[in-house]
């Protein structure tokens, strides 16, 4: 059976990224609220009543703003580390709160989820794979700097969210102050363009049939840019763009027949069903 995965939102105004296996299914970040959560899983046709349960990689709010209100309205579990949900302004219900421990799999049902640790400016930063059916997705952003287990974990991908937050020459010659910068260019930043593009051509799986740049800085990218030049080293791996303005298409990762995941719903979701309220 393939992997099916969907940015609902990429960047620092929210990020929210959906893996499932057409059963199960997790949110890697509740970034966006929770209603433009429900509304764009609607629209693709994924049934929030799947989502088993919401792993945070850290404490900052474009990756927790939606969590608190999604977990309480549908009973959702969040998976957060001691440190990152006291860091947090979330106030979740005690009963939803489950903790990881990076390195230790998470089974939720019939996906297995695997924390490991990464370099970025927050209390106990993790970034997450998924692995079901033989098949396994990552999701790589806000990284600083690629260390081992970022490294180790993007070659086990069939497909993988790796940021590509900035190109060096424009965040030189742009607006932002230099403290800033120096924040975003450092060892707990955010990949380069470049960085990222090192990453894919030296650690990437054989196997990585997708990759989904994600985090682009609004001011200090442009997908078109970023695209045309991971186009260039792609080889078999499709290469796509993800938007901090709205989702992204349902992929299907299946290496018995790749491509696109159709526009029609997963299954198991009828469109008759009250899944979300009209607010």
């Amino acid at each position: 059976m393939p992997l099916y995965l969907a940015s609902l939102n990429s960047g620092s105004n929210g990020n929210c990224y959906y893996i499932s296996d057409g059963h199960d299914a997790v949110l890697i970040d509740a970034g966006i609220s929770c209603r433009e959560t429900e509304r764009r899983m609607m629209r693709l046709g994924l049934p929030l009543r799947n989502v088993r349960a919401i792993f945070i990689t850290h404490e900052h709010t474009d990756h927790t703003r939606g969590a608190e209100v999604l977990s309480g309205k549908h009973g959702i579990p969040v998976y957060v580390t001691e440190s990152t949900y006291r860091h947090s302004r979330m106030n979740l219900d005690p009963d939803v709160v489950r903790s990881f421990t990076a390195g230790k799999p998470v089974e939720i049902g019939g996906l297995r989820v695997n924390p490991f640790p990464k370099m970025h400016d927050a209390s106990e930063p993790h970034s997450f794979t998924v692995t079901a059916n033989g098949l396994t997705a990552g999701v790589f952003t806000d990284i600083g700097s690629a260390c081992r287990h970022v490294e180790h974990h993007l070659g086990q991908c069939h497909a993988a969210f790796l940021e590509a937050n900035y190109d060096e020459e424009m965040l030189e010659t742009g607006h932002y102050p230099i403290h800033l910068k120096r924040r975003i260019r450092g060892n707990e930043g955010h990949l380069s363009n470049d960085q990222s593009l090192a990453l894919f051509n030296t650690h990437r799986s054989p196997g990585l049939e997708l990759l989904v740049l994600s985090h682009l800085s609004a001011e200090n990218n442009r997908p078109q840019l970023v695209h045309d030049l991971f186009s260039k080293h792609a080889g078999g791996t499709r290469i796509v763009v993800a938007s901090r303005y709205e989702e992204s298409e349902v992929f299907c990762v299946d290496p018995a027949n790749p491509g696109p995941y159709p526009k029609t719903p997963l299954p198991g979701f009828s469109w008759e069903l009250p899944l979300f309220s009209a607010d």
